[in-house]
């Protein structure tokens, strides 16, 4: 019961950090989102250890350090289906898969068994997934075998990190939190890096290199995506037209410009609490198969901040997986 609490509360406090992305990704390129918000969780982390406790074993740097770097293949995979599409299929395929592979890890290669309630309640669990991250509204056509691909990766390398977190000792505590968030901050720092000397090589300012470019996508650093909010701003102008709208400072430019960096920041923080929950609910007995199906519920979160914060409407489809959510939340929590 306790597990399956934190668990689903981790999900809809991922939803939280995903809504919180996508919309700093209005003003910043999406990939520097995810190098901010892993320096902010690195540093939130690193400050909390002493409070949270934790023993530096070779092994837990190790997998720590393999599901920062999961994480990163998965955001390279989520940038390229995403920008393929359709969003509305692919999105959906990635979070199914990205809650299947773990729970069928959990089932088979570690053996955990659940009753009747339990099965009953991943099955749910899945069908909530599909219909809370479908994009209502988007035009739906069918994906190339590439795409389809990619989205199937993408939920694989992000069910990998459950799985290699999962592997960690029970008195590692946020030592592999740590690593994954340190390893994630030197890649996309170093990918972000790479982007803006190549930019400036161009002729753009490091400003027009870091503002957001168009890129319908913000992930989290541990790979997920607020699909829905990342998308929200006007397609990106000519590369002219953004350089010259990233490098205008007339008064009052500047705010919605700190406060996307203050968003980034923020998104951190609130994906790295996200993590501890997920730990916990780990370390308190939670099975891996019916940790990972309630944390992949995530787009609850966001959905649900979205209409209250930002006045969306919830479509029918999306509120039947709400409520199919808290029905595979029941059931997960007997299991």
């Amino acid at each position: 019961m306790l597990a399956a609490s934190l668990a689903f509360l981790g999900a809809l406090v991922y939803g939280s950090a995903d809504f919180l992305g996508g919309l700093a990704a209005r003003r910043l390129r999406p990939l520097l989102v995810t190098s901010v918000a892993a320096v902010s969780g690195l540093l939130v982390l690193t400050l909390a250890s002493p409070l949270l406790g934790g023993v530096w074993r070779v092994e837990d740097v190790l997998w720590g350090a393999a599901s920062g770097l999961t994480g990163a293949i998965a955001i390279g995979l989520l940038y390229a289906c995403l920008a393929l599409g359709p969003m509305s299929v692919l999105s959906p395929v990635t979070a199914v898969v990205s809650a299947v592979a773990p729970m069928l890890w959990g089932l088979l290669i570690d053996g955990e068994r659940l009753g009747a309630a339990g099965y009953a309640g991943l099955a749910l669990a899945v069908v909530a997934i599909v219909l809370v991250a479908f994009l209502p509204g988007e035009r739906i056509t069918r994906p190339s075998l590439r795409g389809l691909l990619m989205a199937v990766g993408s939920g694989l390398a992000i069910g990998a990190f459950l799985i290699l977190i999962d592997r960690t000792g029970e008195d590692s505590g946020v030592v592999p939190l740590i690593v994954n968030r340190g390893v994630a901050a030197i890649i996309t720092g170093a990918i972000t890096l790479a982007l803006v000397i190549a930019a400036v090589r161009r002729g753009r300012t490091v400003r027009a290199a870091l503002s957001a470019t168009g890129m319908p996508v913000a992930p989290t650093p541990s790979g997920r995506a607020d699909l829905e909010h990342a998308g929200d701003r006007p397609t990106a102008p000519t590369a002219s037209a953004a350089t010259l709208t990233a490098d205008a400072t007339a008064e009052g430019d500047d705010a919605p410009w700190g406060r996307a960096w203050a968003l980034a920041a923020l998104c951190g923080v609130v994906d790295a609490t996200a993590n501890v929950l997920l730990v916990l609910a780990l370390r308190s007995g939670g099975d891996l198969a019916v940790v990972s199906a309630l944390t992949a519920l995530y787009p609850a979160g966001t959905v649900l901040l979205a209409a209250v914060v930002l006045r969306e409407h919830i479509a029918r489809i999306q509120w039947a997986g709400l409520a199919l959510a808290l029905a595979a939340g029941a059931l997960l929590a007997l299991a």
